[in-house]
């Protein structure tokens, strides 16, 4: 009996004529042959999964309110109402968005789970402050203490006092106000 080779065949490489590849692909009418092939893609095309045609329908109409109002040729009220009205449209979009999701989470899982991933990416630090003194704070108790550097002494509260006790109360009849800074004593008294 007698074996049978099989024969594989492949390019041999070092007979290509490269320059005659290359003038074809000189004189190739590049715009003519890729038009309608490679379009660029922009962010544009992305919308959030809940904004449908009717929530977008009120973003525009609330955007045009706001510049006609920054201009003076609408009503303050009026562009609040479309502001409440789009606010509404968003809310309520978002809930059925979520709602549908929640409703399908068996049958659609990766939708689920995008979903959920999604809103589960914040951010959880605080970026690097600078001190007054120049110095780069990057502890987060360091980043804590920054912003009272800033506030002078006199802007912070004034520490409030323990709250009286109910047997005095009820032997005067009034609130024991006396122990209390007057920004709380107008608070309490206004209830």
């Amino acid at each position: 009996m007698r074996q049978t080779r099989s024969v594989v065949r492949t390019l041999n490489f070092r007979k290509a004529k490269l320059q005659l590849f290359k003038e074809l692909v000189k004189r190739t009418p590049w715009e003519t042959v890729l038009r309608d092939k490679c379009k660029k893609s922009n962010g544009k095309g992305k919308r959030p999964a809940w904004l449908s045609q009717d929530p977008l329908v009120k973003l525009k109409a609330k955007k045009k309110l706001y510049r006609q109002f920054r201009q003076d040729e609408v009503s303050w009220e009026e562009y609040r109402d479309a502001a409440q009205l789009c606010r509404d449209k968003v809310r309520k979009a978002k809930a059925w968005l979520e709602l549908n999701l929640a409703r399908n989470a068996k049958n659609n899982k990766k939708g689920f789970y995008r979903y959920v991933n999604q809103k589960r990416n914040v951010k959880e630090s605080i970026s690097p402050m600078i001190s007054k003194n120049g110095k780069l704070v990057t502890t987060d108790e360091e980043k804590a203490e920054v912003p009272s550097d800033f506030l002078p002494q006199s802007s912070l509260p004034t520490p409030l006092l323990t709250p009286p006790d109910l047997k005095d109360q009820a032997k005067t009849g009034a609130i024991g106000m006396k122990n209390y800074p007057l920004s709380v004593k107008t608070r309490f008294e206004t209830f």
